[in-house]
Order: C-alpha cells, then structure tokens, then sequence
C-alpha cells in the first residue's frame, strides 16, 4: 500500500526562539490519512521504551518510503542537510499518550530532546481529530538553552540532575505552558493529518492536559506517528 501527498499539501517554514532552530508545519500531509488510523487499528500496541508515556506499534515501511520522499527535497534550503544524504529511520512508530500524569518519572515531566546530533531530525504526524494537544518547543531558563547539542550535553544535564532534586521547581504532570525550569517559546496545534518536522535536538513536548489524558484507543485517543531520522553524508 502505497501512501501519497495530498494535492492540496501546504508547507509553512517558521523559525523556533531566539536560537531560530527550523520548523516546517505541513498541513494536508496525506491524500488518504484514514487509511493510516485503519491501519493502526489492525495492529498491537504495546509500551516501548522508559519514557514514552504510552504505547507504540511499529509503522508501515511504505510510510517511511512517503516520508523520504516528501522530506529529501526540503533538508538542504530548511535544514541545511544535504539533499543526497542517506536517510536512516533511527525510529517510525505509530504514539499513542495514555500514560496518567501521577505516575510520570522527572524526565518525563519536562521537555526533551531525542538527540544531541546535528544531522537528527523528528516528525510528528497527527492522526486524531480530537483536541488533544500538539507539540511544543522551550527554552531551559537557568542555561538559556532552547537546542541541546553535543556541545551543550554535559552542561545541561549536569544542571538537570541538580534541578531534580529541587522539589520547588519540579512541576507534577505532564509540562503544557511554562513551568519554573522552562519557558515555552513556541508551539503548533494537534491537527488531523499535518505534520511537523523539527531538529532532533530541539527541547519540545507534547501539550498534554492533565486534566484529561487521552485514551489508549486509535479512534478516540492522541493518536500520531513519530518519526527519528538521521541524514548521513
């Protein structure tokens, strides 16, 4: 099954903080995004990984063949990654959040990032029609930090594990706004079918309310494919 662009695609270049870390939105991703969620429906969620708050299940290759196809022509002008690059999928997993805020460990509770390498670059794509949330970018207030790459690691995790330990300033539940360790700096709203292409290592975390988590269901839940691609020479 092949997956194609939707002819009415629309691309929207921004630029994230004072840092300007690069951000598409593309709305209309998918000609037929329904085939997606049924495919979803057909499989076995499971948890993967210690800190995805939720449960995954292995996406289609066909839709790693779309992204390459849809992304190669954007990574030079947007990214300044070479157009020729091999593209390897360090990750393609349909997300769906479910995890109740109480039982959130420290790091799940702030923003992240999924890598310090410069050629990494994330995807999420929106599969739910309901308000559940998008994705958000911030800044680390104490370092000032909004990108964390491999020559910022060791400060800034230094700085973390200190902040941990300070009660005052650890916010229970999942992070949606600003809190006392970040600043929100930018965000996009949870769509039907857009997409957002961000640098691996770009603080960012979903916009979940604690209030109401969504449900481990594909119909009714926060349902999205996420994406970790690395662009090599």
């Amino acid at each position: 099954m092949l997956i194609e662009p939707h002819p009415g695609l629309r691309l929207q270049a921004r630029r994230i903080g004072a840092e300007g870390a690069p951000l598409l939105v593309i709305d209309q991703a998918v000609a037929d995004p329904d085939r997606l969620v049924r495919k979803a429906a057909r499989g076995h969620f499971t948890p993967q990984g210690a800190m995805f708050p939720g449960l995954r299940l292995r996406a289609p290759l066909f839709y790693e063949v779309f992204l390459e196809r849809l992304l190669r022509p954007l990574l030079a002008d947007h990214f300044g990654l070479p157009a020729d690059g091999r593209m390897k999928f360090a990750m393609c997993h349909y997300s769906l959040v479910s995890q109740r805020p109480e039982r959130l460990v420290f790091l799940q509770r702030i923003p992240h990032i999924d890598s310090a390498a410069a050629n990494g670059l994330a995807t999420v794509h929106y599969l739910f029609r309901g308000d559940w949330g998008g994705t958000a970018f911030y800044r680390h207030r104490s370092t000032g930090f909004e990108t964390v790459d491999q020559t910022r690691h060791a400060e800034y995790f230094a700085r973390l594990e200190a902040e941990a330990l300070d009660e005052a300033a650890d916010t229970p539940g999942y992070i949606n706004g600003d809190s006392p360790l970040f600043e929100r700096i930018d965000s996009v709203d949870g769509a039907f079918n857009r997409l957002v292409v961000y640098r691996r290592n770009s603080l960012h975390s979903g916009n979940i309310d604690n209030g109401r988590v969504p449900p481990p269901d594909v119909y009714a839940g926060r349902l999205s494919i996420n994406s970790f691609i690395d662009i090599q020479a």
